[in-house]
């Protein structure tokens, strides 16, 4: 098969694919958008996806929570340029903030992105933290952080010039940072924060071989996370933000489900292989 049939070929499966789940914008002199068909959730779940231009929400998709380690695409989008460029690299053997005790060892960038660690990422902050203190001073360097974290912040950062605590909150503990699978699917869609997707792609994509056979090159790129429920401290919500090329969305599990049970129900609602 020449290579500009193969493409028209994987382009037909891919929208079959996505119109199966409703991912596709069909006019709407071909289907009312009553008869298009919607992805099944559970009570609780919320789903935002885009595809091209087009925001779809479903369930409980404009319903706020804790995003969890999710805190870490935003430290991507403010510095994931900077930690790339210098290769940074961490070894973790395990802490009070880590979520595996005995520690996730030598890790790269992505590495540390693909397992959580929010003990890498907190020592990187403070490196970061005192470079800019040193470049250009806390009161810009607030102004920068929260260019990056306002939609997230509501009123809980207190006022002032000077920069935070950075604590295992700013990394996905807590409830510091919240948001809806709406907001954080707006805040990745915005003209400024392309290189947050590209992260995704290039350290996340991979790892479910049945779909680059199936499309190509280009696998589903997939960031799960577990977050905190506000009120009852035992529980946890959990999150999953993935996409392939035009399509990127976000997902959300209500109280008592984790990062497995998130990456299982996004391979589901996707129709791939469990």
């Amino acid at each position: 098969m020449g290579q500009g049939r193969r493409r028209s070929a994987v382009r037909a499966i891919l929208l079959v694919l996505l119109s199966a789940i409703g991912l596709l914008a069909q006019p709407s002199s071909a289907l009312p958008q009553a008869m298009l068909p919607a992805p099944i959730l559970k009570p609780g779940e919320g789903l935002a996806i885009a595809f091209d231009t087009e925001v779809r929400t479903y369930g409980a998709a404009r319903a706020e929570a804790p995003i969890g380690g999710l805190a870490k695409l935003l430290w991507l989008r403010l510095e994931g340029s900077e930690w790339a460029a210098q290769g940074v690299i961490f070894r973790c053997t395990g802490s009070s903030s880590c979520g595996l005790p005995k520690g996730h060892g030598r890790l790269s960038l992505g590495r540390a992105l693909q397992v959580d660690c929010n003990p890498a990422f907190l020592a990187w902050i403070a490196e970061s933290r005192s470079r800019w203190e040193k470049d250009y001073g806390e009161a810009i360097a607030r102004i920068r952080l929260e260019e990056v974290f306002a939609p997230f912040l509501g009123r809980r950062l207190p006022p002032g010039e000077g920069l935070p605590a950075f604590t295992a909150s700013w990394v996905g503990d807590g409830d510091l940072l919240r948001a809806s699978p709406l907001t954080l699917l707006s805040w990745l869609l915005e003209p400024d924060k392309p290189e947050v997707i590209s992260f995704g792609k290039r350290h996340l994509a991979g790892f479910w071989m049945e779909v680059k056979e199936l499309f190509g090159k280009e696998d589903w790129w997939c960031k799960t996370a577990t977050a905190m429920v506000p009120g009852d401290p035992s529980a946890t919500s959990a999150w999953a933000v993935g996409g392939r090329g035009p399509v990127v969305l976000v997902f959300h599990m209500p109280r008592g489900k984790g990062q497995p049970e998130a990456q299982a129900r996004f391979r589901e609602i996707l129709g791939l292989k469990l």
